[in-house]
């Protein structure tokens, strides 16, 4: 209720079809923003759409798993955006990789956001919230090499499901703090914020098992969801208020005020040590310039 009127903004959000991208879709509708959200498929964002009610809402279709769907969905924003969301995601999957050749929790989470960031950069007007968790504690990229990182990415190392969603997790932040980086160097229009909504009731958790095939792990899940997690829109509140809140400083990382924040309402927090680490940053920066072929040049 806090949200101010939106009227004459445009806000993207990545993966708006469920969960916490649907609820903070729904909420920026209402505030009469031009909310544009992307979906992997036609019939996925119609049915989002008309879930969000209606205001003025636009559906871009885009696989993060694929750059060349990256590229194809990015050449569409073709008009200034004042907020865009990093929110899509997956978690602890089975072991596969994306189009590209990646490790699908990497590429889904970073790098397919790095790519289309970084190729709508210049539409941005305001801000870039980028959805981290609070699982990137799990998160390290050993010596924090350039050949480390790049195996990580590739997935060409043993494979550890939770780990390597914490390492995504944990990329999420350290690209914010190099946009943030180079924001001041270069002079850039948005600032950079990145959140984490706690333990929200969401379809995330229930799609490893679903890959897996496991469908009482999966039933286990949900119960579990509902009964100690805190509703999706709940979960969606670091979000909006990284969108919407005036004077925020580039780099704030939100956060539930709730025990261990888990749940809870917005408030400024601190990510791990390692997430601050520049050296780390630019490392990662690097190896996700040449995987994704993506430059963020001025």
């Amino acid at each position: 209720m806090d949200i101010p009127d939106l009227s004459g903004k445009r806000i993207l959000i990545t993966g708006a079809t469920s969960g916490i991208g649907l609820a903070a879709a729904i909420e920026l509708a209402r505030c009469n923003a031009h909310v544009i959200i992307t979906a992997r498929s036609s019939v996925k964002g119609e049915t989002a759409a008309e879930k969000i009610g209606d205001g003025s809402i636009e559906v871009l279709i885009m696989d993060l798993t694929d750059l060349a769907s990256v590229r194809k969905a990015a050449e569409t924003v073709n008009l200034p955006v004042d907020v865009v969301i990093l929110n899509a995601g997956v978690m602890a999957t089975p072991f596969a990789k994306t189009v590209d050749g990646f490790e699908l929790q990497m590429g889904t989470n970073h790098l397919g956001h790095f790519a289309f960031a970084g190729l709508i950069k210049n539409n941005i007007k305001e801000r870039l919230v980028v959805v981290s968790s609070f699982a990137h504690k799990l998160g390290n990229f050993g010596d924090g090499t350039l050949d480390k990182i790049r195996e990580i990415a590739l997935g060409t190392g043993k494979y550890q499901k939770w780990q390597a969603y914490g390492a995504s997790k944990l990329a999420n932040l350290l690209f914010a703090e190099e946009v943030e980086r180079l924001r001041v160097q270069n002079n850039w229009s948005f600032i950079p914020i990145t959140v984490h909504p706690g333990y929200a009731d969401t379809n995330l958790q229930s799609v490893g098992a679903q890959l897996r095939g496991n469908r009482s792990e999966e039933r286990a899940t949900k119960y579990i969801n509902k009964v100690l997690a805190q509703p999706a829109s709940q979960g969606a509140l670091p979000t909006l208020a990284a969108s919407v809140i005036p004077e925020l400083a580039g780099g704030s990382f939100i956060g539930p005020n709730g025990f261990m924040q888990m749940r809870g309402f917005p408030r400024l927090t601190r990510a791990k040590a390692l997430a601050y680490d520049p050296v780390l940053a630019k490392n990662l920066w690097q190896v996700s310039q040449e995987l994704t072929d993506v430059s963020w040049a001025s």
